[in-house]
């Protein structure tokens, strides 16, 4: 857990760390001031918000290509076809375009969803879940990831990741030249310009500040679990959402899942202390309280679905 935790925040702060190189080559090119002011929060506005955007518009493409998932076109079997028109019925009863529905090869139970928008989103669910997981608990989790796109959850994801990444960026040149203003003697900003050691502070500062935007964005990201285990149970029941998560706790383990769609799985992994911090999901048996504290949805249970 720990090592894909670190590979996570190693390829973020690398991001990080290419667009500030970008920025300088920029910088030294035209001979714009990147360094402070409107010119350089500009600047990491188009790169901070311009990979979280492409890497949104690619989700599904680079989720098809990293776990090998295939998109059922003409379903093989009956279980497919369940499959299928289970989603298709969340979809409906959620307001959303059809997903498109896949499955790929992995020994854990897990599923994820990802995609640009709400009418143009790909659910997905391993071999493992289909497997291991009853009819009920399986129509729960499709009800979890049919509510991420529902919720928008993609779109909010990466909006918080530009906003996040462009406050690291231009916030690490901001405090870096008033450092480096400060060692070289010249507090007034003045000096010729950047010197080597302005470099190795903006290098530092973009990995301590690209480390507090991670733990924020995991908080975003553990707030929306529960909020698609709350949709999940409105789409398929309750008791089957719960009966879900219960069976994920006795079977979690290490994910297959590639870093970049870790976070839209429905299982999360475990860890304590200040490795909460980073988690993507809240402990399973936290997600299994809320919902057991949440109210009745009284139009769910006007719809049949029993809670």
């Amino acid at each position: 857990m720990f090592k894909r935790i670190t590979l996570f925040l190693a390829t973020n702060l690398a991001v990080l760390v290419l667009l500030g190189i970008v920025m300088s080559v920029l910088q030294g090119v035209f001979g714009v001031r990147l360094d402070g002011g409107a010119g350089l929060l500009v600047f990491a506005a188009v790169f901070g918000f311009g990979g979280s955007l492409i890497s949104l518009m690619m989700s599904k493409w680079s989720a098809k290509m990293a776990t090998g998932a295939r998109v059922i076109e003409q379903p093989r079997n009956e279980a497919e076809r369940w499959l299928v028109e289970t989603v298709r019925r969340q979809a409906d009863a959620a307001g959303i375009g059809m997903p498109e529905v896949a499955v790929y090869d992995a020994p854990e139970i897990n599923a994820f969803a990802t995609g640009a928008s709400r009418n143009n989103a790909l659910v997905a669910v391993s071999t493992g879940l289909l497997r291991s997981m009853s009819r009920d608990e399986a129509e729960a989790v499709l009800g979890h990831e049919v509510s991420h796109v529902a919720n928008g959850d993609m779109v909010t994801m990466a909006l918080v990741q530009g906003v996040l990444n462009t406050f690291v960026i231009f916030l690490a040149r901001v405090v870096g030249r008033v450092i480096d203003g400060f060692l070289s003697g010249s507090r007034d900003g003045e000096h010729a310009g950047p010197s080597f050691f302005y470099y190795v502070i903006v290098f530092v500062l973009d990995m301590v500040f690209g480390l507090f935007a991670s733990m924020i964005a995991m908080w975003f990201s553990r707030h929306r679990e529960f909020r698609a285990d709350a949709g999940g149970a409105r789409l398929a029941g309750r008791h089957k959402m719960i009966a879900a998560l219960e069976r994920l706790a006795q079977n979690q383990g290490q994910s297959t899942l590639p870093n970049q769609i870790q976070a839209f799985g429905i299982s999360g992994a475990v860890a304590h202390g200040m490795r909460r911090l980073l988690l993507s999901h809240p402990p399973l048996a936290e997600r299994i309280q809320a919902l057991r504290d949440a109210p009745l949805d009284e139009h769910a249970v006007r719809q049949g679905v029993v809670s």
